[in-house]
């Protein structure tokens, strides 16, 4: 049995850096068997181990990254992502997104399919006929071009997709609560902050300290007391931002604090879940509906520096859907050819 999955069953923390390289370099080679592969992702899956062993597992990861295009960060850009889990609705980070671009921000969205819910947001675009990019430089085009992009499995560890080819044919939905808490740590993209909501199935403690040992990009996370991992406006909500600096957003404080998660139900036939969602884009599924949406879109407004004050982001986030700015770019978006393959010039070879 290897060390790493050892580690695990016993509970000796941490697994360090140099033993999920093994790991790593076992599976690469053929060397850990279907047996091994499932036994470690259904421990991580029923308890996460500490943010040490997290930490190691995420840093060994990203020195097995290939060699990148030449690129500069992408100043004022930010990533939404969530955890996934807690109350069901229809996709609100999405329609932040979407929101938040059309009011001028800079927004990369990472996502899977669904783990844990009915529609995860790769599903949901599919639907809308909205394409993923493929690369790095692809991603950089379609925020030139829209402000807005949708980045595909390409900036997951490729030691991901060995792990689900090892462990086939079973599927990797069952291991979906690891899979969407550390998911949000796995992309690799330049932007300059990422917004990514916790629900209460998510261990938040053990997220804040790999959050504050990650140098590449800030992290938010938002939780709320209602376990949901979006800001909504009838809860509690808090920000746990840099330095440990944390702030509370009060229902009524930045919209009025009335609603139930009974507004933000997602449609009930999957089928119709693009219909329904651009009608949310529209401002006409409902006030508490448009409320959540433009509270999600202020925090990705405020993480880029659009905006300083949390009442002018959320005016610009209803301005957005008024105007139809936010409904008018989902179908663009959707009706936009795909862009030419581009190619940059690589770091490390």
């Amino acid at each position: 049995m290897h060390d790493a999955l050892t580690g695990l069953l016993e509970q000796r923390a941490p697994v360090g850096r140099e033993t999920w390289r093994s790991w790593w370099d076992q599976l690469g080679d053929g060397g850990l068997d279907q047996a091994q592969a499932v036994a470690l992702l259904a421990s991580l899956t029923s308890r996460l181990p500490d943010h040490e062993t997290l930490r190691h597992l995420l840093d060994s990861l990203a020195e097995r990254r290939p060699a990148t295009p030449v690129t500069t960060a992408w100043e004022g850009t930010v990533n939404v992502v969530g955890t996934g889990g807690g109350p069901r609705t229809f996709n609100i980070s999405t329609a932040a997104a979407f929101v938040a671009a059309a009011a001028g921000v800079k927004v990369v969205k990472t996502g899977s399919r669904a783990y844990t819910s009915s529609l995860g947001s790769v599903d949901l675009l599919e639907r809308l006929g909205i394409r993923l990019t493929s690369s790095r430089a692809q991603t950089e085009d379609t925020l030139a071009a829209h402000g807005i992009a949708f980045a595909g499995p390409f900036v997951y560890p490729t030691q991901l997709t060995r792990l689900a080819r090892t462990v086939a044919p079973h599927s990797m939905k069952p291991f979906g609560r690891f899979l969407n808490a550390l998911g949000p740590f796995l992309a690799d993209l330049p932007v300059t902050a990422q917004v990514t909501g916790v629900s209460a199935a998510a261990p938040l403690d053990t997220l804040r300290h790999l959050a504050r040992s990650t140098t590449t990009r800030r992290i938010w996370l938002t939780s709320n007391d209602t376990g949901a991992d979006e800001l909504l406006p009838f809860a509690t909500n808090t920000i746990h931002g840099e330095n440990s600096l944390t702030r509370i957003i009060r229902p009524g404080e930045l919209t009025p604090g009335d609603g139930s998660f009974a507004d933000l139900r997602p449609a009930t036939d999957t089928t119709a879940a693009a219909a329904h969602f651009l009608t949310v884009l529209a401002g006409d599924a409902g006030r508490i509906a448009t409320r959540t949406v433009c509270l999600g879109a202020a925090a990705l407004i405020v993480a880029s520096g659009t905006r300083r004050d949390w009442l002018s982001a959320v005016s610009l986030a209803e301005e957005a859907i008024r105007s139809g700015a936010a409904h008018d770019l989902a179908q663009r978006l959707a009706a936009a050819p795909a862009p030419a393959p581009r190619t940059l010039a690589v770091t490390g070879a």
